[in-house]
Parts: C-alpha cells; structure tokens; sequence
C-alpha cells in the first residue's frame, strides 16, 4: 500500500495570526511579519505529527492510494480519514497502462476511522498481476482552519508552540509529545483490533 499525497495546504488556511496570539507575540511593530515562515513551517510539522498520530487529515486535500492487492475481494480501506469523496479507481497494469473502473461499481463507505472504498455488487475488479488498482480522493474536515475539530486545533497549537519553544534544544527525545497534545488526540486515533478484523 502506498499513500500519495497530491495537493499540500495552502499557506492561506493555515492558522499563522491565531498562533501568533496563542504564544503571545508582541504586534504593531514594523516588523510584525518577520517570523512568518518559521511559525508556518512549526504549524506543518505539528499538523503532519497530529495526522501521523491520529489518521485525520485536518485541512481537505487530493490523495492517490495505490495497493498490489486486496485484503478482501469486496474492498479497500483507506488509512486516513474523514473521507470526503472519491474521484476514481483505475487499474494499473505493469507497464503502467492506466484503465478506469466504472464509477457505478463502487460506492464510498464513509466512517470516521476506516472508510472504505467498496463494491457495488460482490468483489471489486482484480488488481493486475505485477501491477495495481489506484484510488483518487479527497479528504479532510474542511478547507478552512473553522472546520478542523476545536481539541484537534488546539493540540495542534500546543505542539507547535512546543516546537517553537524548544526549537534550539537538541536533548529531546525523538518522538517527544507533550502530554495535554497527547490527552488531545486520543479519541481520535485508529482502534486496533484482533481477530483478523479489517
């Protein structure tokens, strides 16, 4: 399985004047904007540590999911969520020869943790030999930083503001999350479960 990401999030929704509020940075200097693009890129890093940690993806855009084979012949779970809408499905064959499926043979199962891409009737079209079947999406909350749930806002701000505090300290742990970011996020992350459920 591999997971594509076609699209980035635009500067424009990313919450930059709210987290210059939330770590109180002094305004109405002629300077106001100097620190722009290091409070740009610590909002990434803490939005792509939130969206590892929990499946979400918090502001919407465009993936590829492509898989050499199916863990069950009547659909494909997608490993991130919400999903918002399915654009197409197509087979790949080995030499890279792209064909359509029939947007009537599948459907969007949307769940909050595992949607899935299933089929219409028994079993989606068997992935080529040597080759595999690529699904286009869309997901996410929404296109503005207002969508984004509040808790999942808010632990991306307090991680920002932890890697903005400690941005020049070396001594940390790798993977370090603060604790409140972790209290955050819990209910949002995948449930794993035995048994050989899917």
């Amino acid at each position: 399985m591999m997971l594509n990401e076609e699209t980035t999030v635009p500067d424009a929704a990313l919450p930059v004047e709210e987290f210059k509020a939330h770590l109180r940075l002094g305004s109405g200097f002629g300077n106001d904007t100097v620190q722009d693009a290091v409070l740009v890129s610590f909002l990434r890093a803490a939005i792509a540590a939130v969206e590892a940690r929990t499946g979400k993806v918090l502001i919407e855009r465009d993936f590829t999911l492509s898989v050499v084979s199916l863990a069950t012949p009547d659909a494909i779970a997608v490993p991130v969520a919400p999903v918002t809408g399915v654009s197409s499905v197509s087979l790949v064959d080995r030499v890279g020869t792209e064909t359509a499926v029939a947007t009537d043979t599948y459907w969007l199962e949307r769940d909050p943790h595992r949607p899935r891409v299933r089929s219409v009737k028994h079993e989606l079209p068997a992935v080529p030999a040597a080759g595999s079947m690529r699904v286009a999406f869309t997901a996410g909350f929404g296109a503005v930083w207002s969508d984004v749930p509040a808790d999942l806002a808010q632990a991306v701000m307090l991680l920002a503001s932890h890697y903005y505090e400690f941005r020049n300290e070396t001594t940390l742990s790798e993977g370090c999350m603060p604790f409140g970011v972790t209290s955050l996020i819990e209910r949002y992350k995948p449930m794993r479960l035995g048994g050989g459920a899917r």
